[in-house]
């Protein structure tokens, strides 16, 4: 058969617990949505997905796993992936610091924080996360099955895992932007901004050590 829809279920079932686990695009996400608004959490979404595609659409044409079978540039791409990953937490930190003597009543945003290019931001902060490629070769194929066309059952795979994972971060993004206007209390701000930057500095640490 052309395509082979018997490991859907078990595939669907895999797929939610993977993007139900937090990671570097949920707290990229609720960053840009709290501190900017929903159209910046959009943006953010646009830019992750961009670079999730990309990676994806490496993985089907085959090029993911000549990446990955490079230790010098999967090694490369952790570094990278890590450093961007530092500099945004020192970026919220560099915040902080900035405005720790302000009175900022009813201000939830940094400079910093508002500047930024959400849509930068998250294509970045995706592309140089080398475990999105990574999972994508060792996930993915997994669910080929019986497949007559296994590049097509791929493209179908990888379709149904980013829409799903586009409706959980949309969610995501729409949550964090309606309660954003309960949180602009500067405590609650500069709460935010130290869990913020304490989660991206572990996951950039994760990233070197994994």
């Amino acid at each position: 058969m052309l395509l082979d829809l018997t490991p859907l279920p078990t595939f669907l079932l895999a797929s939610a617990v993977v993007i139900l686990t937090p990671g570097v695009d949920a707290f990229v996400l609720l960053r840009a949505s709290l501190t900017a608004g929903r159209r910046a959490g959009l943006g953010a979404l646009a830019g992750i997905h961009t670079a999730s595609i990309a990676q994806v659409a490496l993985v089907i044409s085959g090029l993911g796993a000549l990446i990955t079978s490079r230790p010098a540039v999967l090694s490369t791409l952790k570094w990278i992936g890590a450093a961007y990953l530092g500099y945004l937490a020192a970026t919220i930190l560099r915040g902080l610091w900035l405005t720790r003597k302000e009175s900022a009543e009813g201000a939830l945003t940094t400079p910093s924080a508002n500047s930024a290019n959400p849509y930068l931001r998250g294509l970045l902060s995706n592309l140089t996360n080398p475990k999105m490629l990574l999972f994508s070769v060792a996930f993915l194929p997994q669910f080929v099955g019986g497949a007559a066309q296994p590049a097509l059952q791929l493209v179908l795979l990888g379709a149904v895992f980013l829409a799903l994972a586009a409706v959980w971060e949309l969610t995501i993004v729409l949550a964090a932007a309606r309660i954003a206007d309960q949180l602009q209390h500067p405590r609650v701000a500069k709460s935010l901004d130290v869990i913020s930057a304490t989660a991206l500095l572990t996951i950039s640490v994760g990233l070197v050590a994994g």
